[in-house]
Formats: structure tokens, C-alpha cells, sequence
């Protein structure tokens, strides 16, 4: 913690981050953000800033005092009912209990029953600061960093263009260097093959033919499966792409001048049309090629059949007459041609050079009308033009790039500025209204066309880039892959020989908004969405909160399955790994695999409160005390303390006075307190458990399990039966249960005897338990997942109360059992709602899921048809009864139907925890000092896996069978 604010800004995490979106559900009603006028706020401030009537007479004297002091009417808090008959009188008598209930609850969100002016005014400052930064688009780049692939066959040469190549599928990429090599790469920009130019046939010796000038340009001309490429010897080279065997076809040499930029257009929606090939050359011209049939060949077949590709001398075109018709625009530009673009509708030719007199030049391919002529300072390097938009980009060596409309060549709409060297490439994404620029220093800039602001900048990490270099590139380092092609939208961006991919979202990507479908996911699938990394149950509102590894989160009314609240990149772009609820139950805090950790407001979603990372790894545990003071954990191997309830500003500074520095020596896993006995546990990868005294902030108990030979599982989780801690008479008996490696051990942390009985949970051999539940009030059953899915539930209403010198490896009675997802279950909880026990489960399949204690399948939240909890004719009990049938049909387990008092499992199952138990039961527990935890033991051995990391524990939730690993 103090190297990290020693050395850096401990908020730049926060500062650099994806921002979030909430998605609020349209039921709730409008916002008081947006009914509350400016007149309304100043008739609310009055309201609480003046005394009530009645008080005029018994306050009269001490107010007129402050008066005198502070010159002004000191502020008031209002309860409730005050509250309601104000906004009443304030904006109307129509005004909604519900309505006013709900926004007197979002402003009092510390549960005091009354709220005062000033924290009205941070609740709308909140809100109103949330809404201006989700009217700003998100950058439409879904990638921090792009895959960077090395063109190996390039020989160190720069690429000078990159195309693409859908038809025929799959998608390819076909790149093309300076010194004349073709590549073809796969989707995913893996090499596939490669090809060399053919050089002078007139060469005399056969193996010196080989191309010897330098590419200036390629284009795809997709509906003749081709690739023209241009170069400085004033030639074209037609390369045939449509079979596996990429080769050279025809070779038009003997042009009058260097073409240096080349477009290709087609008909799609009619084939039979003739295409055109435009050409740009070093003297300003333009070249048209129109190829009358192309169906039928772009040229006239060699009457005798040649070696290697068809070789047409230009001034020979027209013997081709039948199939091509030439046509050139001379001097057009004053400099060379640097892009050239078609425009079909209006046929009109768009060229750029970088020439101050003509820098883009608009004409008709007729003649006949005036062209239009863009002149600015050092001319245009570069431009992109799209016709719906009538929107015209343009970037140069001044390097500003310059929006202008069709027809207004004298003024630029916006100029950007931004870069810091010369503008190489510029791309209009319509999809989502952005432009990208692309500089000489591999900076990589994102634009929004309407506010002109820059939304996001990325300097792309090139292998070959070295400091204090500009980077060499290409005439066109842009490829951009757009809808409605089939694949997915991408920006190809080329250095030297390397090329970077990055993938691009296909539709606008706003700040938020409301739930569509009121809530309602489309399906009721129970493999569903991202995987999930956690869920809890928050009994104060009577909502499900669900954690998704995409850091997502969402807010699910338990009584229907109804979304609510709906929170996109609640940390960005990193994977969310932990939650909790604060005292209140007003407040949700979450964990992210990155070290930050934030405070929402679960009744509309806003963000309150950033807490400073201890380090920038994974947080791994919270959990929140009486007097909501947070405690952290994770891989930092220290406990973090934050104070929630007392901080006024966004940002929350860590206190590190636990003495926490060096006492776990790996990394931190687990975490659950105990306000009854007044302690925390919390438990290790090292398979080690930690009792710390709340009052001293320091470690009182060291717990761990005796195992032989090997190296100790992990602990997977921890959970205080919170009824027999506040008991007195059982307070001394098995209070504190740990998962490690699928066996589950009881503890006593305040007598003599601490190990108080263990067993193996899991049906199955080689599985762990990630998470365990119970009736807190009560602590009469036991619900616990597996990493097969599977969830048990447990009587242990005479289970560890008892005093045993050996542990106890018998298994408490098995009330339920059923597969209630298909891949590991990472979160049960056990809740009461309408005076009755539910399960609920979140799995790393994606779905979270409700379930009655006897088995019964209330739903899937996100399901499409909706439940009532109050009516179990709604609850999906077919699902529960087809996972039991397949459970009978394919494992003979013991367990035929869900039923009360199962026995225990036969074979491989009591195999695994008798093995289990003869290796813990040879050990006797040693002897603890209650005033230093003892060093942690170095012979370990488990029926399960003993080596498992935290990087393999944090992916459970993507494919969990750990068997084999065994």
C-alpha cells in the first residue's frame, strides 16, 4: 500500500477505466433528477432551510442567535411524511406515495429516517453529473490493446496496404509490402500463405526474376476475386484470390506514369453492370478502367498459353476493346495523388493530394459540372468521405483533421486537435457516428462526429517502434471492416511489418438508459449470458444482486425474476470478483480483479463512493461490520478498512492499522466475520485460517487442517453460523466452517478443542466447494456448491456440538441433492421470503437461479415468463424433474428423486471421504497459542487437487472439471 502511493497516483485505475451505464427499469417511474425544476429546488431550499410553524415560539430566541452568527436559518431535516407533503405542495398534489417514498429513500441512504438539504443537493449533484457523462458516446474500440501480428515474409519491409477478402468466405486478410510479397492471413491474423511479385521475364538468368521496384498501392476487386496491385514501374499486377492457391494472372505494364492510389466499385445488386477501376498518378491524372463483362474476364485470353501470368503492354488496351474501356483526367492535382474514392450515386471521382491549391478535389466523371475544390495549407494527406452523412474527414502534415460538408469547401464544420505528428490515415465509422485518425506516431485517436470530442486515445504498442523513432509506414495503414459485412467489425492499423487488429462494437454505445422490455430477458435458458462471479440476496429491499465476470451487474426483484437495475462495466473493463451488502442494505460494494473497489446505491444505481486499491490486484473478500466499516481483502495479503458510512466524497482513502503486514503468506481468499464473538476470519491459497480480534485489529487464532505429504489446498470459502456464536451454550462448539478442497471442516475458536468434525461435501470425487450457506437464525441446515454444479443440503442441527479428540469424518444427514446447474456453482445463499426457505444459486454457466429447500425450480432471473414466489403453480418444476431423471439415468449415486433424508452416497463418493478421513484422523490438531497464530504446518496431503493457483480458482466459473487434474 505504501509503495503504491509512494510511486503513483492510487486513483489513476479509476481515472483510466471504461465508464459505466446503468440501465434503469421504466417501472420505477421518472427521476426526481428530471421532474425537479431550477424553481422547484429553490421552493425545496426554502422549505428546509426555514423553520417550521410551530416552531416559531418554543425556538424563537436560540435561532434569533444563530442568526446574529451565522446570518442565515439553519438547515432542518425532514422525516418522511414532512418530505411528502412538501414535494406535494412544491410540484403538485398528484404526486405518488410510491414516488416520494422512493426518492426520499435514494437521498437517505444511510437509513437515518430523515434528510437534510445538503444531502438532497449531493444526491442531485450526483445524478445530475451522472446524466451529463452518460449523454457522452463511448468510443467504439472494444480492445485496450490490439493483437499485434509480425508480417514475417515482408523482410523487414513496411506494409503498404492491408485488404480484405469475404468472398469467397471465410473472411481473409491479404497484406502486401513494399518490396512486393503478398501474405494471406486467416480471421484472426494467423499467416496462411505467401507470395512474391513476378519480376521481368526478360531477364536472362530464370532465377534473377523476381520483382525489383516498390509497391505503391492494392485494392480487392471482390466480385473477380482479385487483388490489384500498383507500383512505381508503372505497372499493375492482377492477383487471383479466389482459389486456395493464391497466384499472379495478368501483369499490365507500360503506363505513361506512376499510379499511386487505386479504387475498385461493383454493383452487388447488379453483377452484369460494368465496374470501374480508378487510378491516381504521380502527375495529378486520373486513370478510369471500365470493365465491360467482368463476368467474363477482365481482359482478352492470350491466344497461346504463356508461363507464369498474361503480360498486356498498355499501349496495346485497346485490343481489348471488347472487355475494357480506358479513359484519363490529366492534371487534375498539382502534386501526386495520395487517395482516390468513388462516389456511384452522384458519379462523382473524390481525390486528395498535398497540394495547397487542390487539396481534395470532387468532380464529375462527365466533366460537365464545376468540380468541387477544397484548398487548405499543406494540402491533405489523407481523407475519408461517407455519402449518407455527406461528411468529408481530412488529415495532413499540420496534423489537425478537419471536418467538412459536400458542399462548402471554403470552411471546415470542426477542426480537431490532438495529434502531435503528421495525420497518415483518417476512417468514418458510421455505425456508431466516430471518426479514427491515425498519426506517424502510432497514436491511435477515436472522434465523435457530433460533439467533435475526442473519446478515447490509444498509442499502439508496436514491436518495432524504439525510442526517440518515429515509426516507418505505409501509404494506408487503415483497413476498416464495417457492417453489414458478416463478420464482426474491425480496424486493421499497419506499422512497418506489423499488423494490429481491433474490434469494434456495431452499434452506438450510450451512457445508459432504460431496460428494455421492462426487465425481461428473451428465453428462459439456464446457460445464459457471462459467466458468474458471485450473488447475494439483499432482504431490506427484497432484490437479488448478480455479479458477472463481464463487470456487469444486475438488480432482480426476488418475487417475479423482474431485472430492476441493469449496471454495464461497473469496473470498466475488468472482471468484477466480489460483493457485498453495507449495513443499511441501501449500498452494494464491489471488488474488481484489478484492486479498485466501489460503493453504488442500489435504488437507482449511482456510483457514491471509489475506494483507494491497495495494490492493483485481485481484491478477493469484503465484507462489511456493524458500524459499516469495510474490510478488504485479496491478494494484497493485508486487510484494507475503509470507513463508508463517514465519507462525503468520491474518493475514500484505505486505512491500513490492522496489523495484517506478513501474517498470511499467500494470497488471501476468503473472508467472514462474526459481530457476536467480535472477530473476522479469513483464510489463504496456503490453506491457512485466520481468527483477528475486531477490537485490537490484530490476529488472535491460527487454524489449518493436518494432511500428510503435499502441498494444502486452497480455501475456498468461509462462513460463521452466526445463531450458535450468539448462544452461549454452543458458542465453544463448531461456530467456524471452511472449504478446502470439497471437505468441510468445523471449528471452535474459543475453546480448548478446535477441530469440532470434517467431511467431504462434493458427489464426486475431485471437486471443490466455492461456496456455503445457511438459516443464520436458526443454523439447523447447511447448503453448500460444487464445481460439478452439484448443491447439497445439510442437517446440522447435532452436528460439531459435540467435544471429539479425533475429527469427525461421519456426514451430517443429507436432506437434498440435485444438479442444479451444469458448470460450478460460485454463490448459494440461503433466504426467507413469504415465511418460506429459498436457495439461491449462481453459476459459472451464466444463470442464477431460485430454488425451494425441498428442490423445487422457482426459475432462472432472466427468464422470460415471470414467476410469483407466493404461487407455486409459476415456479418451473419441470426443470428440477428433468435434472433428476437424467441424474437417475446416468449415475447410480443412491439418490433416485429429491427426497427428504437421503442416505449417504455409496462407492466412489464414501471412497473418497473415508480416504480423506484416515489421513486427517492420523494426525491429532496441535496445540494453539490464543496470543500468536502459530507458523503454518509444511506436510499437507488431500483426496483432491493440492495445487491449484488463484489464476486457476478465478476461472472456475468458465469450465470447472478438476478430476483429471487430480
Amino acid at each position: 500500500m505504501d509503495s503504491l502511493r509512494n510511486k503513483k497516483n492510487p486513483w489513476v485505475l479509476y481515472e483510466t477505466e471504461v465508464p459505466h451505464s446503468r440501465f434503469c427499469d421504466p417501472a420505477c417511474g421518472v427521476s426526481p433528477a428530471e421532474k425537479l425544476s431550477p424553481e422547484h429546488l429553490q421552493l425545496l431550499r426554502n422549505a428546509f432551510t426555514c423553520p417550521k410553524a410551530g416552531e416559531h415560539i418554543h425556538e424563537n430566541r436560540p435561532d434569533r442567535r444563530r442568526g446574529r452568527n451565522r446570518g442565515e436559518n439553519e438547515e432542518r431535516a425532514m422525516k418522511l411524511e414532512e418530505f411528502r407533503e412538501v414535494l406535494r405542495s412544491v410540484i403538485g398534489p398528484d404526486i405518488e406515495d410510491t414516488w416520494a417514498e422512493r426518492f426520499f429513500n435514494e437521498v437517505d441512504i444511510s437509513c437515518s429516517g430523515q434528510v437534510k438539504w445538503q444531502q438532497l443537493c449531493s444526491y442531485l449533484l450526483l445524478e445530475y453529473t451522472e446524466r451529463e457523462r452518460a449523454s457522452i458516446p463511448r468510443a467504439a474500440l472494444l480492445d485496450s490493446q490490439p493483437q499485434i501480428r509480425h508480417c514475417s515474409h515482408n523482410k523487414r519491409e513496411t506494409t503498404v496496404r492491408v485488404v480484405a477478402v469475404s468472398h469467397p468466405p471465410p473472411l481473409r486478410y491479404i497484406s502486401v509490402s513494399k518490396g512486393g510479397q503478398i501474405t494471406v492471413w486467416n480471421s484472426s491474423l494467423h499467416i496462411v500463405k505467401s507470395l512474391g511479385l513476378a519480376g521481368d521475364p526478360t531477364e536472362e538468368v530464370a532465377n534473377t526474376r523476381r520483382f525489383r521496384g516498390w509497391t505503391t498501392d492494392a485494392v480487392c476487386m471482390g466480385n473477380v476475386n482479385k487483388v490489384a496491385i500498383a507500383t512505381d514501374c508503372r505497372d499493375l499486377h492482377f492477383v487471383n484470390v479466389s482459389m486456395g492457391n493464391v497466384f499472379e494472372d495478368v501483369h499490365l505494364f507500360g503506363f505513361r506514369s506512376v499510379p499511386t492510389a487505386l479504387c475498385y466499385w461493383h454493383d452487388v445488386q447488379c453483377p452484369e453492370r460494368p465496374s470501374l477501376l480508378l487510378l491516381g498518378d504521380e502527375k495529378g491524372g486520373v486513370h478510369l478502367m471500365w470493365f465491360l463483362n467482368p463476368s467474363k474476364g477482365l481482359f482478352k485470353k492470350p491466344s497461346k498459353r504463356e508461363n507464369g501470368p498474361q503480360r498486356i503492354f498498355f499501349p496495346d488496351l485497346s485490343e481489348h476493346s471488347n472487355l475494357v474501356s480506358y479513359r484519363h483526367i490529366p492534371n487534375i492535382h498539382q502534386e501526386p495523388i495520395n487517395r482516390v474514392m468513388f462516389e456511384p450515386d452522384s458519379n462523382i471521382i473524390m481525390t486528395s493530394s498535398e497540394s495547397d491549391t487542390t487539396s481534395v478535389v470532387f468532380m464529375n466523371v462527365t466533366l460537365r459540372q464545376e468540380p468541387y475544390v477544397w484548398k487548405f495549407k499543406q494540402g491533405a494527406k489523407c481523407f475519408d468521405y461517407n455519402a449518407s452523412l455527406q461528411l468529408m474527414v481530412t488529415g495532413g502534415c499540420d496534423r489537425a483533421v478537419r471536418l467538412w460538408t459536400r458542399f462548402v469547401t471554403t470552411r471546415p464544420v470542426a477542426t480537431l486537435l490532438g495529434h502531435r505528428t503528421t495525420v497518415l490515415d483518417v476512417a468514418i465509422y458510421q455505425p456508431v457516428g466516430q471518426i479514427f485518425s491515425y498519426s506517424r506516431d502510432a497514436e491511435l485517436r477515436v472522434w465523435d462526429i457530433s460533439s467533435h470530442h475526442c473519446l478515447k486515445t490509444v498509442c499502439l504498442q508496436f514491436p518495432c517502434q524504439q525510442p526517440g523513432r518515429i515509426p516507418e509506414h505505409g501509404n494506408f495503414p487503415f483497413l476498416l471492416l464495417s457492417p453489414p459485412r458478416p463478420d464482426q467489425a474491425h480496424l486493421v492499423v499497419g506499422c512497418k511489418d506489423y499488423l494490429a487488429l481491433l474490434s469494434l462494437a456495431e452499434t452506438r454505445r450510450g451512457g445508459g438508459g432504460c431496460l428494455t422490455d421492462y426487465g425481461r430477458e428473451p428465453g428462459p435458458k439456464i446457460q445464459s449470458g457471462t459467466a458468474l462471479c458471485c450473488a447475494l440476496y439483499n432482504s431490506t429491499l427484497r432484490q437479488v444482486v448478480t455479479g458477472h465476470a463481464d463487470s456487469s451487474v444486475s438488480l432482480w426483484d426476488v418475487e417475479t425474476g423482474r431485472r430492476r437495475l441493469h449496471i454495464l462495466n461497473a469496473h470498466g473493463e475488468d472482471e468484477l470478483t466480489c460483493m457485498t451488502l453495507d449495513s443499511s442494505h441501501r449500498r452494494l460494494i464491489t471488488g474488481a480483479r484489478n484492486g479498485t473497489i466501489k460503493v453504488w446505491n442500489l435504488l437507482n444505481g449511482l456510483n457514491l463512493h471509489k475506494l483507494e486499491p491497495v495494490t492493483d490486484s485481485e481484491v478477493t473478500g469484503l465484507t462489511c461490520l456493524h458500524d459499516n466499516q469495510l474490510l478488504a481483502v485479496g491478494w494484497s495479503q493485508r486487510l484494507a478498512q475503509y470507513d463508508v458510512a463517514a465519507a462525503k466524497d468520491l474518493y475514500v482513502r484505505a486505512d491500513m492499522s490492522w496489523k495484517s503486514s506478513g501474517v498470511h503468506k499467500s494470497d488471501i481468499l476468503a473472508v467472514s466475520q462474526c459481530s457476536a464473538l467480535g472477530v473476522i476470519a479469513t483464510a489463504s491459497h496456503g490453506g491457512e485460517v485466520i481468527i483477528w480480534r475486531l477490537e485490537t485489529q490484530g490476529p488472535v487464532l491460527h487454524l489449518q487442517r493436518p494432511t500428510q505429504r503435499g502441498a494444502a489446498p486452497p480455501v475456498d470459502s468461509l462462513l460463521f453460523l452466526q445463531h450458535r456464536a450468539g448462544n452461549r451454550k454452543l458458542r465453544n462448539r463448531g461456530v467456524l466452517i471452511s472449504s478446502q478442497a470439497g471437505c468441510l471442516c468445523f471449528w471452535s475458536i474459543t475453546g480448548q478443542t478446535h477441530t469440532y468434525g470434517q467431511f467431504y461435501a462434493p458427489e464426486q470425487p475431485g471437486e471443490r466447494v466455492l461456496s456455503l450457506s445457511s438459516d443464520q437464525p436458526k443454523n439447523t441446515i447447511l447448503v453448500s456448491g460444487d464445481t460439478a454444479g452439484w448443491l447439497q443440503i445439510w442437517d446440522i442441527c447435532h452436528f460439531a456440538l459435540d467435544i471429539q479428540h479425533e475429527p469427525v469424518c461421519e456426514r451430517p444427514p443429507l436432506l437434498q441433492s440435485w444438479k442444479a446447474h451444469q458448470r460450478a456453482l460460485v454463490s448459494v445463499e440461503v433466504l426467507e421470503v413469504a415465511d418460506r426457505l429459498f436457495v439461491l444459486t449462481a453459476s459459472a454457466d451464466g444463470s442464477a437461479g431460485l430454488w425451494t429447500k425441498d428442490g423445487d425450480h422457482v426459475g432462472c432471473f432472466g427468464q422470460e415468463v415471470m414467476w410469483n414466489i407466493t404461487e407455486t403453480a409459476t415456479y418451473q418444476r419441470k426443470t428440477q424433474k428433468k435434472l433428476t431423471e437424467e441424474r437417475t439415468e446416468s449415475e447410480d449415486w443412491g439418490l433416485s428423486k429429491v427426497k427428504s433424508q437421503v442416505p449417504e452416497p455409496p462407492n466412489r463418493g464414501q471412497t473418497s471421504q473415508e480416504d480423506f478421513c484416515s489421513e486427517a484422523s492420523s494426525i491429532r490438531p496441535p496445540e494453539i497459542d490464543h496470543k500468536q497464530p502459530q507458523q503454518p504446518m509444511c506436510l499437507f496431503e488431500d483426496s483432491c487437487q493440492t495445487g491449484a493457483s488463484c489464476h486457476e480458482r478465478r476461472h472456475l466459473r468458465d469450465d470447472i472439471h478438476l478430476s483429471s487434474n487430480c
